[in-house]
Parts: C-alpha cells; sequence; structure tokens
C-alpha cells in the first residue's frame, strides 16, 4: 500500500471513531436511566432506594424487603439547528493553496435524531441483609444524519454510536445506618460512521469514506454507600470506573479521483477509546410526612477521554481530544399528594466537557438546563407507575474545528469549519416497578 494510501486510510479511521465518541449530549453520555430520577431531574437516585436506582449506586438494594422488577423507556425528540458560518476548504495549489467556500446547503435542520432509551433492572433479597441485583442499560447511543450535499459532509456525514451496559451488584446492609453495594460492569459499543471527501479540484464530485466498528465486551467496577444519618436524612455516594473500549473497524474511501484515485481503499483498523469515570454524592431529606427535598452533585472524569489511539497495518495515529472534567448539579422534590400518588419536579446543570476549540458537526455540544416534572401512581401494593416529562435547553453554540485531509501527503487539504448551533430537547419517560 502506498504512504498516500496508507495515510489516508489511518485518517478516515481516526476522524470517524473520534466522532462517533463525541456524538451525544453531554458529550456522549445519556443519562436516561431512571423514570423515577428523571421526574426530579436525577436529583435523588444515589440516595433512593430500590432497582431504580442500580445505574447510580449499587448500595441501593441493600437490605430490601422484597424483590423488586423496574423497567422503564424514555422517548427523546430532539429539535436542534446547525448553520454555517463562514466555513472553507484549502486545496494544495501552488503557489499559496487554493481557499473557497465549502459550498453545499448552508442549514441543517435537525440533524440529531429523535431516539428511544430503555433500561431494565431486578433486585433480589437473599435475606434481611444481602441483596443481589442486576442492570440493564444504553449509557451512550446517539445519531446524527446530515443531508449528503450538507456543509458539514467534510466532517459528519452519519454518526451512529450504541452501547449495552450489563451492570451485576451485591448490596450488604452493615446495620441500621450503613449500606454497601459494589458491582461489574460489562459494556458493548458497536460505531457506523461517515463522511464525505473533497477531490483536488472543486469541479470534480466528492468522494466518501465509511466505518463500521465493533466492539469487544470491556469491563469496569462500581462501588457505593448510603448512610442513614436519621429517618429523614439518606446520604449516598458511588463511583463508576472508566473502561477503555477496543474496537474493530471497517474502513471504505471510494470516489476519490486524478492523483488522489490510487487512495481509494478498503481496509481493517482498530481503535482504543475510554469512557469517563463518575462520582456521584447526594441527599434525600425529609422535611415533613409528605416532602422529601433531593440535591446531588456529580463530577464526571471526561478527562480520561484524553485522546484515540488508532493503528492499522504499519503504522497508527493519535488523535488529542482535550475533554475536560465536569461537575454536574441538581436539585428536586417528591411530595405525596396521598398515599396513591406522589409528584416530582426538579431542575439540573450539566455543563460541556467539550473544548471551545475543537468542537465539531458530529454532535456539536453546548451547557445545558434540564428541568422536569414527574408523578408516580402506585396502581396497588406491588405495582407503581413512575412517568416524567423532561425539558433540556441547549446554550447557543459554535462549531470551531480546523483539520487537515490527507495530512502528511501532497494532497493535504485543510478544512476550517466554522458554525452556529441551537437547540433543544423534550423527553417522555414511562415506567413500572412491581415488588413481589
Amino acid at each position: 500500500m502506498s504512504i498516500t494510501r496508507i495515510s489516508l486510510a489511518a485518517g478516515v479511521a481516526l476522524a470517524t471513531l473520534v466522532a462517533a465518541s463525541q456524538a451525544s449530549a453531554a458529550a456522549f453520555y445519556l443519562q436516561e436511566q431512571s423514570v423515577r430520577g428523571a421526574g426530579r431531574a436525577y436529583s435523588g437516585e444515589v440516595a433512593d432506594r430500590g432497582a431504580a436506582s442500580l445505574w447510580w449506586n449499587p448500595a441501593s438494594i441493600a437490605g430490601l424487603d422484597k424483590n423488586e422488577i423496574y423497567g422503564g423507556v424514555h422517548l427523546v425528540q430532539v429539535d436542534s439547528q446547525v448553520n454555517n458560518a463562514g466555513s472553507t476548504l484549502t486545496r494544495p495549489v501552488i503557489p499559496g493553496g487554493l481557499t473557497t467556500p465549502v459550498g453545499g446547503e448552508p442549514y441543517a435542520g435537525g440533524p440529531i435524531n429523535n431516539g428511544i432509551v430503555p433500561n431494565l433492572a431486578g433486585a433480589f433479597r437473599v435475606n434481611d441483609k444481602l441483596a443481589v441485583g442486576l442492570s440493564v442499560a444504553a449509557p451512550y447511543n446517539f445519531t446524527t444524519d446530515y443531508n449528503s450535499r450538507s456543509w458539514t459532509r467534510y466532517d459528519a456525514l452519519k454518526s451512529n454510536l450504541k452501547t449495552i451496559d450489563v451492570n451485576g451488584v451485591v448490596a450488604y446492609r452493615v446495620n441500621d445506618m450503613l449500606d454497601l453495594g459494589v458491582g461489574v460492569s460489562a459494556q458493548y459499543t458497536d460505531a457506523e460512521l461517515s463522511s464525505a471527501l473533497p477531490n483536488l479540484s472543486p469541479l470534480l464530485p466528492d468522494g466518501s469514506s465509511s466505518l463500521k466498528g465493533d466492539g469487544n465486551w470491556d469491563y469496569g467496577w462500581n462501588v457505593g454507600a448510603q448512610f442513614h444519618a436519621t429517618p429523614a436524612l439518606t446520604i449516598g455516594a458511588s463511583y463508576r470506573s472508566e473502561i477503555k473500549h477496543k474496537l474493530d473497524g471497517h474502513v471504505v474511501v471510494s470516489g476519490l479521483l486524478g492523483p488522489l484515485a490510487a487512495a481509494n481503499v478498503d481496509t481493517d483498523g482498530k481503535a482504543t477509546i475510554t469512557t469517563p469515570w463518575m462520582a456521584n454524592l447526594g441527599a434525600r431529606w425529609q422535611v415533613t410526612d409528605k416532602t422529601t427535598l433531593n440535591a446531588s452533585v456529580s463530577r464526571i472524569g471526561w478527562s480520561e477521554f484524553d485522546q484515540i489511539v488508532v493503528t492499522y497495518p504499519n503504522g497508527g495515529s493519535v488523535s488529542e481530544q482535550n475533554y475536560k472534567d465536569t461537575t454536574t448539579v441538581a436539585v428536586g422534590v417528591d411530595h405525596d399528594v396521598n398515599d396513591k400518588l406522589t409528584l416530582r419536579a426538579g431542575v439540573q446543570y450539566d455543563p460541556t466537557p467539550t473544548p471551545d476549540v475543537g468542537r465539531t458537526a458530529r454532535v456539536p455540544d453546548g451547557d445545558r438546563m434540564l428541568y422536569a416534572i414527574g408523578s408516580t401512581w402506585k396502581a396497588t401494593d406491588a405495582i407503581q407507575w413512575d412517568a416524567a416529562l423532561s425539558y433540556i435547553s441547549f446554550d447557543d453554540t459554535k462549531i470551531n474545528r480546523t483539520e487537515t485531509i490527507y495530512r502528511g501527503t501532497a494532497a493535504a487539504t485543510t478544512l476550517n469549519l466554522k458554525g452556529d448551533v441551537g437547540g433543544s430537547a423534550v423527553v417522555l419517560s414511562t415506567g413500572l416497578r412491581w415488588s413481589f
């Protein structure tokens, strides 16, 4: 394989895997893991009890009186706009290069696809102190889709990231004041991504690149505790480890013409990425017989996602990501209207870990505020129905990324991507909890 083809294959694999990792709300993390939690903006789950809180704290099931099954689904509806703000492409034309607008459709409406996020969990009582649990979640799932004529096409066309997380838990009640829990998480990831590639002449049609990456089952761990300071006050804390993922990818490049024709390629490659660790601290305080206040602080270790390493036959590449750790803050309230009905509300501030310089069109992330309301209806002594409605307001933000296509070759072409982004989302959540 020629140097040009090797460099191009590496660049395509690297660009597409980087994009997959960025394609999600709050970078690439979906926090919709509990319908009950959604109703109070996830402000109380680390200090609450039952199978619905397993994602947030493995200690939540210690000392259960009954077995419990939880199932929930979240319908995510996104309204987003991505507009060109002067993006250019500089081709290697002697003497100083030829800089032209990227062209294409200057406005992209709704590139972030709507989606469904399911969760399932079970908690099973062994004795008065010991319980075991299992949760199945989809923490990193997102899809964006741009028109093939979009101004974003050299950076992003389609991005599809899917994960499955299966977490086994053992929890133990030490005494009336302290519960402990530990879990092992198995996580699977795959991705499908595509983008356009420019030919050397602006008069020629674009080429294309695509990647399908299949991961393996990779593993992490989580621990948690709940301290029942008084009958009215519970403080919860948990930690979920980072997970290093290894993806096996298949890269296809086609449609390149003239001097670039030799760079059309069909090859295998590998990449490694690391998902962040998460540390949660929260409390639930029952201020009256009917009203409970909730608060939580989450520190997310996005700096673990500092680079993506790609290897392929006869070479490899490293892409720096420069993500920063973030702190998410939420407050909420639960109010028992009567023995059958509980109402909830909450608000959350969730900052983006993505750098202002380097943000892409794959999913341009921004700081957000989440406002939520919810309820629980106790249908019978054994069955509770949870529902929630969330509205997410995204700060207006900028796409600002410069990258070199065909880096390290005489065909090196500079993409200077600039855009304006705005949007919001609505999440409808519903679920059931069954105790027996």
